[in-house]
């Protein structure tokens, strides 16, 4: 056999990836798992927006390979977006994009701008991919803290502790996951100054702001001539469309052409008929929202309930397609937690820790499931908590 790269020893195989394995696996022995942990939108896109698509996909002149850059239509629609959503006008020439998704994204950034070497800030807790992108470009991962006592933000006062010397990249999302720690303008305002002032580049991920959320800023409000920071954001949480694969990068042309450089060498574009469709997506009205809100705020209260009958405790005001709580202290370890919660009564919550060693005594739900998943959840768990009480 031949050896495999010595790069894959930074970085572990994805938890979800071993967890739906493993949910898979007790499925395929009979046992009826209700999967409560991943953000996958259950819910189907805009109506429109599959026409959209079908009807692109039968003209045979839209199936060859398409412009690294995508569709200038595509562009512009991101452009009216981000100014109608954000306040933030953007070239759609120039200053954006169109990416494979966002996860993507984070991978073709961080190649655009590491060297091996350089030290990336990544949040704790935070998306996994941060570091773990890093870590295979051969950069140094620093964590920064984000904690309940602060509201789950950046303590700049630490961050000043730090040796900045060979910081590149700052990785910060807001919204957050998997607090749901909303975006603000000040925020925003005080990590742009720390950029400017360490030369940094700051890359917001943002593909939670249209989800349970009333008031979505965008960083590069914050950053005029965007000369220390990128957004992304993506079409899968908002618009219903994770499997679609559509996203976007965002900021000066002189990034972006950068990007794009590493990009071209690994894709062939995207299918224009998806294009078409995603287009189509982000001129969905402000209502379409709203109604696809109504329905998580429905599924939060159930969430909530869930939550609640384990003895967490869950902060306010959090947005997003999750809701964050802690565990009671009467559990000494989250992860047997889980585990007993899976195996017991076949609900899968995802453990905090996952996101960071910031996320113990966290454990995360999703609200991507529906109503009747989680009346049924919560009855399972009071059947579990009711044996439990009987064996001890």
């Amino acid at each position: 056999m031949i050896k495999i790269a010595d790069r894959l020893q930074q970085v572990e195989e994805y938890y979800f990836s071993k967890k739906l394995e493993e949910i898979r696996q007790m499925k395929s022995r009979g046992q009826k798992v209700l999967n409560l942990g991943i953000g996958s939108p259950d819910l189907p896109p805009a109506e429109g927006v599959v026409d959209e698509l079908v009807a692109s996909a039968r003209n045979h002149h839209h199936h060859a390979y398409q412009a690294y850059r995508s569709s200038a239509e595509l562009r512009e629609s991101m452009s009216r977006f981000y100014f109608n959503t954000f306040g933030v006008t953007l070239n759609p020439g120039q200053e954006i994009l169109p990416l494979l998704g966002s996860k993507e994204g984070v991978m073709h950034i961080s190649m655009a701008f590491l060297n091996p070497g350089d030290t990336v800030l990544v949040p704790n807790p935070g998306y996994p991919a941060y570091a773990a992108i890093a870590r295979l470009l051969g950069a140094k991962v620093v964590a920064y803290n984000l904690t309940e006592a602060n509201y789950w933000q950046p303590d700049f006062a630490e961050l000043e502790q730090l040796d900045l010397t060979r910081v590149k990249m700052m990785w910060v999302n807001y919204p957050h996951m998997p607090t749901g720690t909303p975006a603000t303008a000040e925020l925003f305002h005080d990590l742009v100054a720390f950029a400017k002032t360490h030369e940094i580049l700051l890359c917001n991920d943002n593909p939670y702001s249209q989800v349970l959320n009333n008031k979505p800023v965008s960083i590069l409000k914050s950053d005029p001539d965007l000369s220390h920071t990128l957004e992304l954001n993506s079409l899968s949480k908002s618009f219903n469309m994770a499997g679609w694969r559509v996203g976007m990068v965002l900021g000066h042309k002189n990034y972006i052409d950068a990007i794009l450089q590493a990009k071209s060498n690994v894709d062939s574009g995207m299918f224009l008929p998806i294009q078409h469709a995603a287009a189509h997506a982000l001129q969905l009205s402000q209502a379409w929202h709203e109604e696809r809100n109504e329905i998580y705020e429905a599924r939060r209260e159930q969430a909530t309930a869930i939550l609640e009958q384990i003895g967490c405790t869950i902060a306010p005001n959090q947005v997003g397609m999750f809701v964050w709580a802690k565990v009671p202290d009467s559990v000494n370890d989250t992860h047997e937690l889980i585990d007993d919660l899976l195996h017991n009564a076949h609900v899968f919550i995802t453990p905090g820790e996952v996101f960071g060693t910031n996320g113990q005594r966290f454990i995360r739900l999703s609200l991507c499931s529906a109503e009747k998943v989680f009346a049924e959840a919560l009855s399972r768990i009071k059947l579990w908590q009711q044996k439990k009480l009987q064996l001890a």
